[in-house]
């Protein structure tokens, strides 16, 4: 499996942002910046460090003002 696309190397932070933005996805259709912070209980500089690594994995793509998910090979149901 490519390391990229590997969810057994993200990190409990990532994992649990990148939760947070399916879960706002699918409830909303993108994930803003603003809700991912309430819904994650992160501070503003974790949230925004996990996304440029989720964005740089290619798990999360910036769309507009927000956020949607990238390709993946796990379940997340939409």
């Amino acid at each position: 499996m490519d390391s990229h696309h590997d969810v057994q190397i993200m990190s409990d932070v990532d994992i649990h942002v990148y939760e947070a933005v399916a879960s706002q996805v699918v409830d909303h259709g993108s994930a803003g910046f603003d809700a991912l912070v309430r819904a994650t209980g992160l501070e503003e500089d974790e949230v925004r460090h996990s996304l440029q690594i989720l964005i740089g994995q290619g798990y999360v793509l910036p769309r507009g003002e927000g956020y949607d998910l990238g390709p993946h090979t796990f379940g997340v149901e939409r």
